[in-house]
Formats: structure tokens, sequence, C-alpha cells
């Protein structure tokens, strides 16, 4: 719960002034310091941006009145703004659900103690 929280709140707070890419540093070095299963830091990342890009980008394409979902969606040959939405939410929330486990068995693999053969 606290790399969900953890994720949640940093990437909330750094995206504001940094490009979206912040989401792979933020997850990594959660998951390297407090992340204690592999599990655990590949899901909590995961759920904790889909969460926040789904919440923003409901929020923002509202405010605009959906005209710029409904150009992408337009762009890229989809009928559907909700599928729009969907692609950008999934693909970010496996962007940080993969950094996350990367930064876990990072972690694993430095405090692993060397042995000689």
């Amino acid at each position: 719960m606290i790399v969900f929280l953890i994720v949640l709140l940093a990437c909330f707070l750094l995206q504001m002034v940094l490009p979206w890419w912040i989401i792979v540093v933020v997850s990594f070095i959660t998951c390297a310091v407090v992340g204690r299963t592999g599990k655990l830091s590949l899901w909590a990342p995961f759920f904790a941006i889909l969460m926040l890009w789904t919440s923003v980008a409901v929020f923002k394409s509202i405010a605009n009145d959906n005209i710029l979902v409904d150009r992408v969606a337009e762009m890229l040959g989809l009928n559907k703004r909700w599928l729009v939405l969907l692609i950008t939410v999934v693909l970010g929330s496996f962007v940080a659900a993969i950094s996350g486990f990367c930064g876990h068995h990072f972690r694993k693999a430095i405090l692993t103690k060397k042995t000689s053969i």
C-alpha cells in the first residue's frame, strides 16, 4: 500500500512540471527502496498510474468537451474516444509496472552477496 501511495502522489506532483516519463524514475526508485516483493513492485505502480492517469484524463477531457480526445481518435482511425483513453492509460500503467519490477530486481541484484565458486 505504501508503494501505491508513494507512486501515486509523487507522480501526480512531479508530472505537473516534468514530462510523462517521470513515472519510470519514480516507480523504479520507489520499488527499489520500498518494494518488498516482485508482485507488489509490479502491481502497485500499475494500479497507481492507472488510477492517476484515468482520473486526470477524464477530468481534462470533460473540461474541454472532449475536443482533443476526439481529434486524436480521428487521427488514429478510431471511432470511440474511450478507446483512446484506454490505450493511453494502459500503456502508461504498463510502463510504470515494468519499471517498478525492474527496480525491485535491481535492489535484489545489488543486495545479493556474491559467492565465489
